[in-house]
This record gives C-alpha cells, structure tokens and sequence, in this order.
C-alpha cells in the first residue's frame, strides 16, 4: 500500500497543474454501485473492499469515507496509512477539503468516475477557498496499476420479450413522450441497467449484474447502443438493425455526445436528417445529473441541459405484469433453495459439531469434524446455498457476494468470506446469511438469522425486536403518496424501544434480471428516500437488522410488491396501498420470545409459515418436507 501511495502522490506532482490532492471514487464510468474488477480503483489503493466510499488522498495523509453499513469492516481492512471517515458523523469529503486542504489548491478526479452532481457539489464547496476541480486526462490510479485485471468480452445477449414482458419499440415510444413533454430533444444514457432494460439486452461484464458495459443515446428519431462492437454477434446486430438501433463502438460515445450538442449526430436508420424535419424545435437534452459522469457532461452545453432524474428510472421500477410473476416464480424456487440450505446446514451442525440444531434449544458437545475436509466455513457453506440455487430453472448467477457470516462477523454488515481466510461455523454463535440469486425471470434477495446451539436472552430479543419491525413494515397500509421515508420508521420502533437501531436503510428496489438494488424509491432514514412515492407494482425490500460490534448480527430480509389496497374508507380520495411478500422460508421459532409477540404477530407468522409449506412442498424431497413442516408449525401466545 505505501508503494502505491507514493507512485500516486509522485505523479500528483508531476501533474499538470501539480494536484494537491486526489479523489478516487468507487463509481465506473456509468456511475455504477457495483463494478467489474479492473474498475476497482478505490479498491485497490485503499485495500477496503466494501462497494461505496471515496478515497482522497493528499501529499502526506490518505483518508476514505464510507457509509455505516461499512465501518466495521472499514476499521478491518484500512492499513495504519489510512484514517476512516465515517459518513453522517465526521465532516463530508468536499467540507473537509474546503477547510483543510490549503488556498488555490488543486484536486485531481478521473472526471469518467465522478457524476455531475457530485462534481457540481464539490466545486460549489471548494470556490469558497478557490480550490480547483482539476479533471485529469488520464486516470492516475490506472498508471500505477500493474496487473490491472482485463476488460471482460462477454457477449451482448438478447433478453426474450417472455422474460422482459414489454417491447423495445413500446419503451422507445415511452421515452420520446417524455422527451416531447419536456421539450427536449434528446437522452443521454449512461446507467448500465437502464441501458439494458431499454434495449432488453442483458450481458456477464459486471460480477452478479446481468449488464454489458455500454451507453445510449437516444432522440427523438434515433437510437444509438455504444458497446465493443465484438461484444455484438450476428444475430444480437440484426436484433438491432430491427429496432433501428444504431450500435457504435463503446468509445464512439465522447465524440457524438459533442455532435449531438451541435446537433449533427444522425442515425443510418433515420429518414430525417434536419432539425427542420424534427418534431420538436427544442435545443434541450436531458442528462440524469446524478447518472452521467462529468466527461460527458462537460463536452455539453450547460445552458442547454435539462439536468433532471432518468425518465427510464420509475417505468423500469413499476415492473409489469410478465415481470411481477416471473419475479413471484423466481422467489419460490430461490425460497426452496434457501430451505433446502437450511436443512442441510441444520444436519451437517448436528453431525459434525454436536449442535442441538434448529429446533432444539441447548448448547452444543464440542464436537469437532474429524477431518480438516470435512470441516464447514462461512465459504463452503455458502458454495452450498449456491449449488442449489443453480439447479434450479433459469438460474444465471448470483445476485450479489452471499454474505455468509458467524457471530462476530455477522456484526460486519456487508462482510463477504474469502475461501481459506474466513471463520468456521460454531454452533454456538449466530450465523446470518444474507443471499441472492440471478434468475432468467428475476432477481432475488433474502436474509435469514439462525441459531444451531443454545441463543442468549439478550440474543432471542434483539432478534424478535427485528421481527417485530419486519412484521410491522410488511403489514402497512399507506395513503398513494407515501414516500419510503415516512415508513421507515415502522421497521426501527420495536429496536427504538429498547435503545437500539441500525445504520442502513430499511429497503431498496429489486430489478427484474437486474441489479438487485434498484432505484429511484427505497425504505430509508436518508433525506433522498423522501423523493419518490411508493406505486403499485414497485418491489422493495424489508430488512431490518441488529448488529453489536465484536459479538453478533441479526438481519431479516423479504422482498415485497407494492400492491393496491382494500380499505373501509379513503380519506381524502388518494387510495391506498399495501405490501405482498414474495419471498418463501421461513424464521427460526426458537430466536423468538414470543411472549413479546402481538397476537396479530403471532397470527401473521403462522398464517406466513402456512403458506411457506404449502408453496414449497413441491420442491422438496421427504427429509426436506418433514424439516419444512417442522419449522413452519404453528406457535401461540404463551399465557
């Protein structure tokens, strides 16, 4: 790590103008949460492996800000040459460089790696002082990165209009609508998974996220795809030629970006060729400010933007009706997979490390495995939930890292194992498993908490104070026009109650063969949640948690659709709307308290455990089945 510090801050001062400062983000050229491995710039000179934080470093200091889902793992990873800078509590990046870096200072980005809010938002800080936003020509993180990981050239592959439900052509139409509502004249497309969904096109280069690394460009008589054109097969160019969709290579995209500010980019496909011929006389384009990195912005004019969120944003988010039950179908398998997990764990716990196992509550005989093969880590159990996720139909990866994790590791609360490096299952400790799957027809996401020896007072509470919030999200019913933000709160007040919380959000959005965090609403304390209503037909996710430092975490995770609701009245004409979950396993009963449960609590899991049973009997064999009946039994309140 010293070795690239000091080549970075060396070229630094051989820059011209000399930087005084660096920022690598986390972000590729998309903006994107998840990145592929060559991409992984912040990664790799700060050795922290979580997927959001910024690196700045300096020419004597080097700090790196993250969110509290990572600080645990942050303080882990960071060598003793970084300083953590926690979000929400220590200073923002562009505060701390206002004020503590000097007068006229320079700061260097890679202005493909930042998007144009975040850049606007920096540069307003830094004026005070008359510091500098100095974009760099080249990325200097790539310079001193030897070995740097390849591009991948997976290929570009055509998603069925069975999977996807809606035509390109509709969506296309969708879009030039909303162009013409807005006077403006064309979009440009730089989010990954809005391209994809667009064009219903899916690819492999991003780790768990079925994209192909493209943008797009589209007005309102032509489409452009920007993609390596080897990526492309015959048959995926013919795709497009039908669509009338211009593929150009990906580099392509800088260059007609400055002809499409001019107005003189032009499609093969199209017929018209002047603006006279336009339908709209407008001079505006539209660019999702918080989407599009600053390169392309700044080869724009600026007083011609219109700087707004995707018009492609909600449309993808409101899943239609071939997508809804392609994702209920998709859940019910990846819930059979989950159960079938569970017993296996359960078994294997039992065998090789004397625990008392899922059911029974006492505390385990030290048993050992025999064998260093056959001994279980957070790694190979995972490889297992993975093996019986892909025999399932249409099964295309994994969703995400599984987070597979044992007592003190289950406090981290994105911690990923490494195979050979990780903990080994103890019967005694809380084993969170956090999961998802890639399916042809959704995409799925699910956290369970369990316990295979004797759980603590203390831990039996802290989880049935995050059922209880799981319980209460899942259960709401809510005014049309209520924001992730005002439920939030219904998730928190059981933990509120005794002191406790946790530092993520409550839900995100679940795409349909997508990313498996999805915008533009969320269930979240975070001011932004507040921006976009939930609608009918939206997925999102309840996953409240619990997490103490050093010792355990607890986290519970179904998705949800947003449905419309039947009520007595409807005060003020607004309708209203509830939840329906789709996702299938079910909770370990001996974590509960359940004289801590309501008797509407109680009657909600039995009837949830009923339907669990009944809807994932067909997958499973008799020692599954006789597993299964046995976790979903009946409870009651205990007088």
């Amino acid at each position: 790590m010293s070795e690239i510090l000091s080549s970075l801050r060396s070229l630094m001062a051989s820059h011209s103008p000399p930087l005084d400062a660096l920022v690598v983000p986390s972000e590729d050229y998309h903006q994107s949460e998840y990145v592929s491995a060559r991409d992984k710039r912040r990664e790799f000179v700060s050795g922290f492996t979580g997927s959001a934080g910024l690196a700045l470093i300096t020419k004597n200091e080097a700090r790196l800000w993250t969110d509290g889902r990572y600080f645990l793992q942050a303080t882990q990873q960071l060598s003793h040459e970084w300083t953590l800078m926690r979000m929400g509590e220590d200073p923002l990046l562009e505060v701390w460089m206002s004020d503590n870096l000097s007068e006229e200072a320079n700061i260097g980005v890679d202005p493909w790696c930042v998007s144009v809010d975040t850049a606007n938002r920096w540069n307003k800080s830094l004026a005070k002082k008359n510091q500098k936003l100095i974009p760099t020509t080249t990325d200097l993180v790539d310079e001193v990165w030897k070995n740097r990981p390849d591009s991948q050239m997976s290929p570009v592959v055509v998603h069925p209009l069975e999977f996807a439900g809606r035509s390109v052509s509709d969506k296309l139409e969708e879009l030039r609508s909303k162009l013409k509502q807005e006077s403006a004249r064309g979009y440009v497309i730089a989010a990954l998974d809005e391209v994809a969904w667009l064009y219903n096109i899916r690819g492999t280069d991003v780790a768990y996220c079925p994209v192909a690394h493209a943008f797009a460009i589209v007005t309102i008589d032509s489409a452009f795809l920007y993609v390596d054109k080897k990526k492309v097969s015959n048959e995926a160019s013919d795709y497009f030629k039908g669509l009338g969709v211009e593929v150009r290579e990906y580099t392509d995209v800088i260059s007609d970006v400055a002809l499409l500010a001019s107005d003189t980019l032009f499609s093969s496909f199209s017929s018209k060729s002047t603006k006279e011929d336009m339908e709209t006389d407008s001079d505006w384009l539209w660019v999702d400010p918080a989407k599009c990195c600053y390169a392309i912005y700044s080869k724009l004019d600026a007083d011609k933007l219109l700087l707004q969120p995707s018009p492609l944003s909600l449309p993808k988010a409101l899943k239609n009706h071939v997508e809804l039950e392609g994702l209920k179908k998709a859940h019910v398998r990846d819930g059979a997979a989950v159960v079938q997990y569970l017993a296996w764990l359960d078994e294997q716990m039992q065998e090789l490390y004397g625990a008392s196992g899922y059911f029974l509550e006492a505390e385990s005989n030290k048993k050992k495995p025999t064998s260093e093969t056959s001994k279980l880590t957070e790694s190979t159990v995972s490889d297992k939930l993975e093996s019986l996720r892909a025999a399932k139909e249409h099964f295309r990866g994994l969703s995400f890292p599984t987070i597979s994790s044992v007592g003190s590791n289950a406090a981290i609360i994105h911690y990923s194992p490494e195979a050979g490096a990780c903990a080994e299952m103890d019967p005694d400790k809380i084993y969170l498993c956090d999961s998802g799957a890639q399916y042809l027809d959704g995409t799925t996401d699910i956290t369970r908490t369990v316990h295979f020896g004797k759980p603590s007072a203390h831990e039996k509470d802290c989880y049935t104070a995050v059922l209880k919030g799981h319980i209460a999200l899942g259960n709401a019913r809510f005014p049309k026009g209520t924001s992730g933000y005002t439920l939030d709160i219904l998730a928190r007040a059981p933990l509120w109650k005794y002191g406790l919380d946790y530092r993520h959000g409550t839900g995100h959005g679940v795409g349909s063969y997508l990313f498996v965090h999805e915008g533009p609403h969320q269930v979240s304390f975070r001011p932004h949640a507040r921006n976009v209503p939930l609608q009918a037909s939206m997925t999102v996710t309840d996953e409240p948690g619990y997490y103490e430092d050093g010792n355990f975490g607890i986290r519970l995770e179904n998705v949800l659709v947003v449905n419309d609701a039947e009520t007595e009245f409807n005060f003020g004409d607004k309708g209203y709307l509830q939840f329906e979950h789709i996702t299938w396993a079910p909770y370990q009963v001996k974590l509960i308290n359940l004289e801590q449960l309501t008797r509407e609590e109680i009657d909600w899991l039995n009837t949830y455990h009923l339907k669990c049973k009944d809807i994932l009997a067909p997958f499973m064999n008799q020692t599954e089945m006789e597993w299964l009946e046995k976790a979903t039994e009946p409870v009651s309140v205990l007088v």
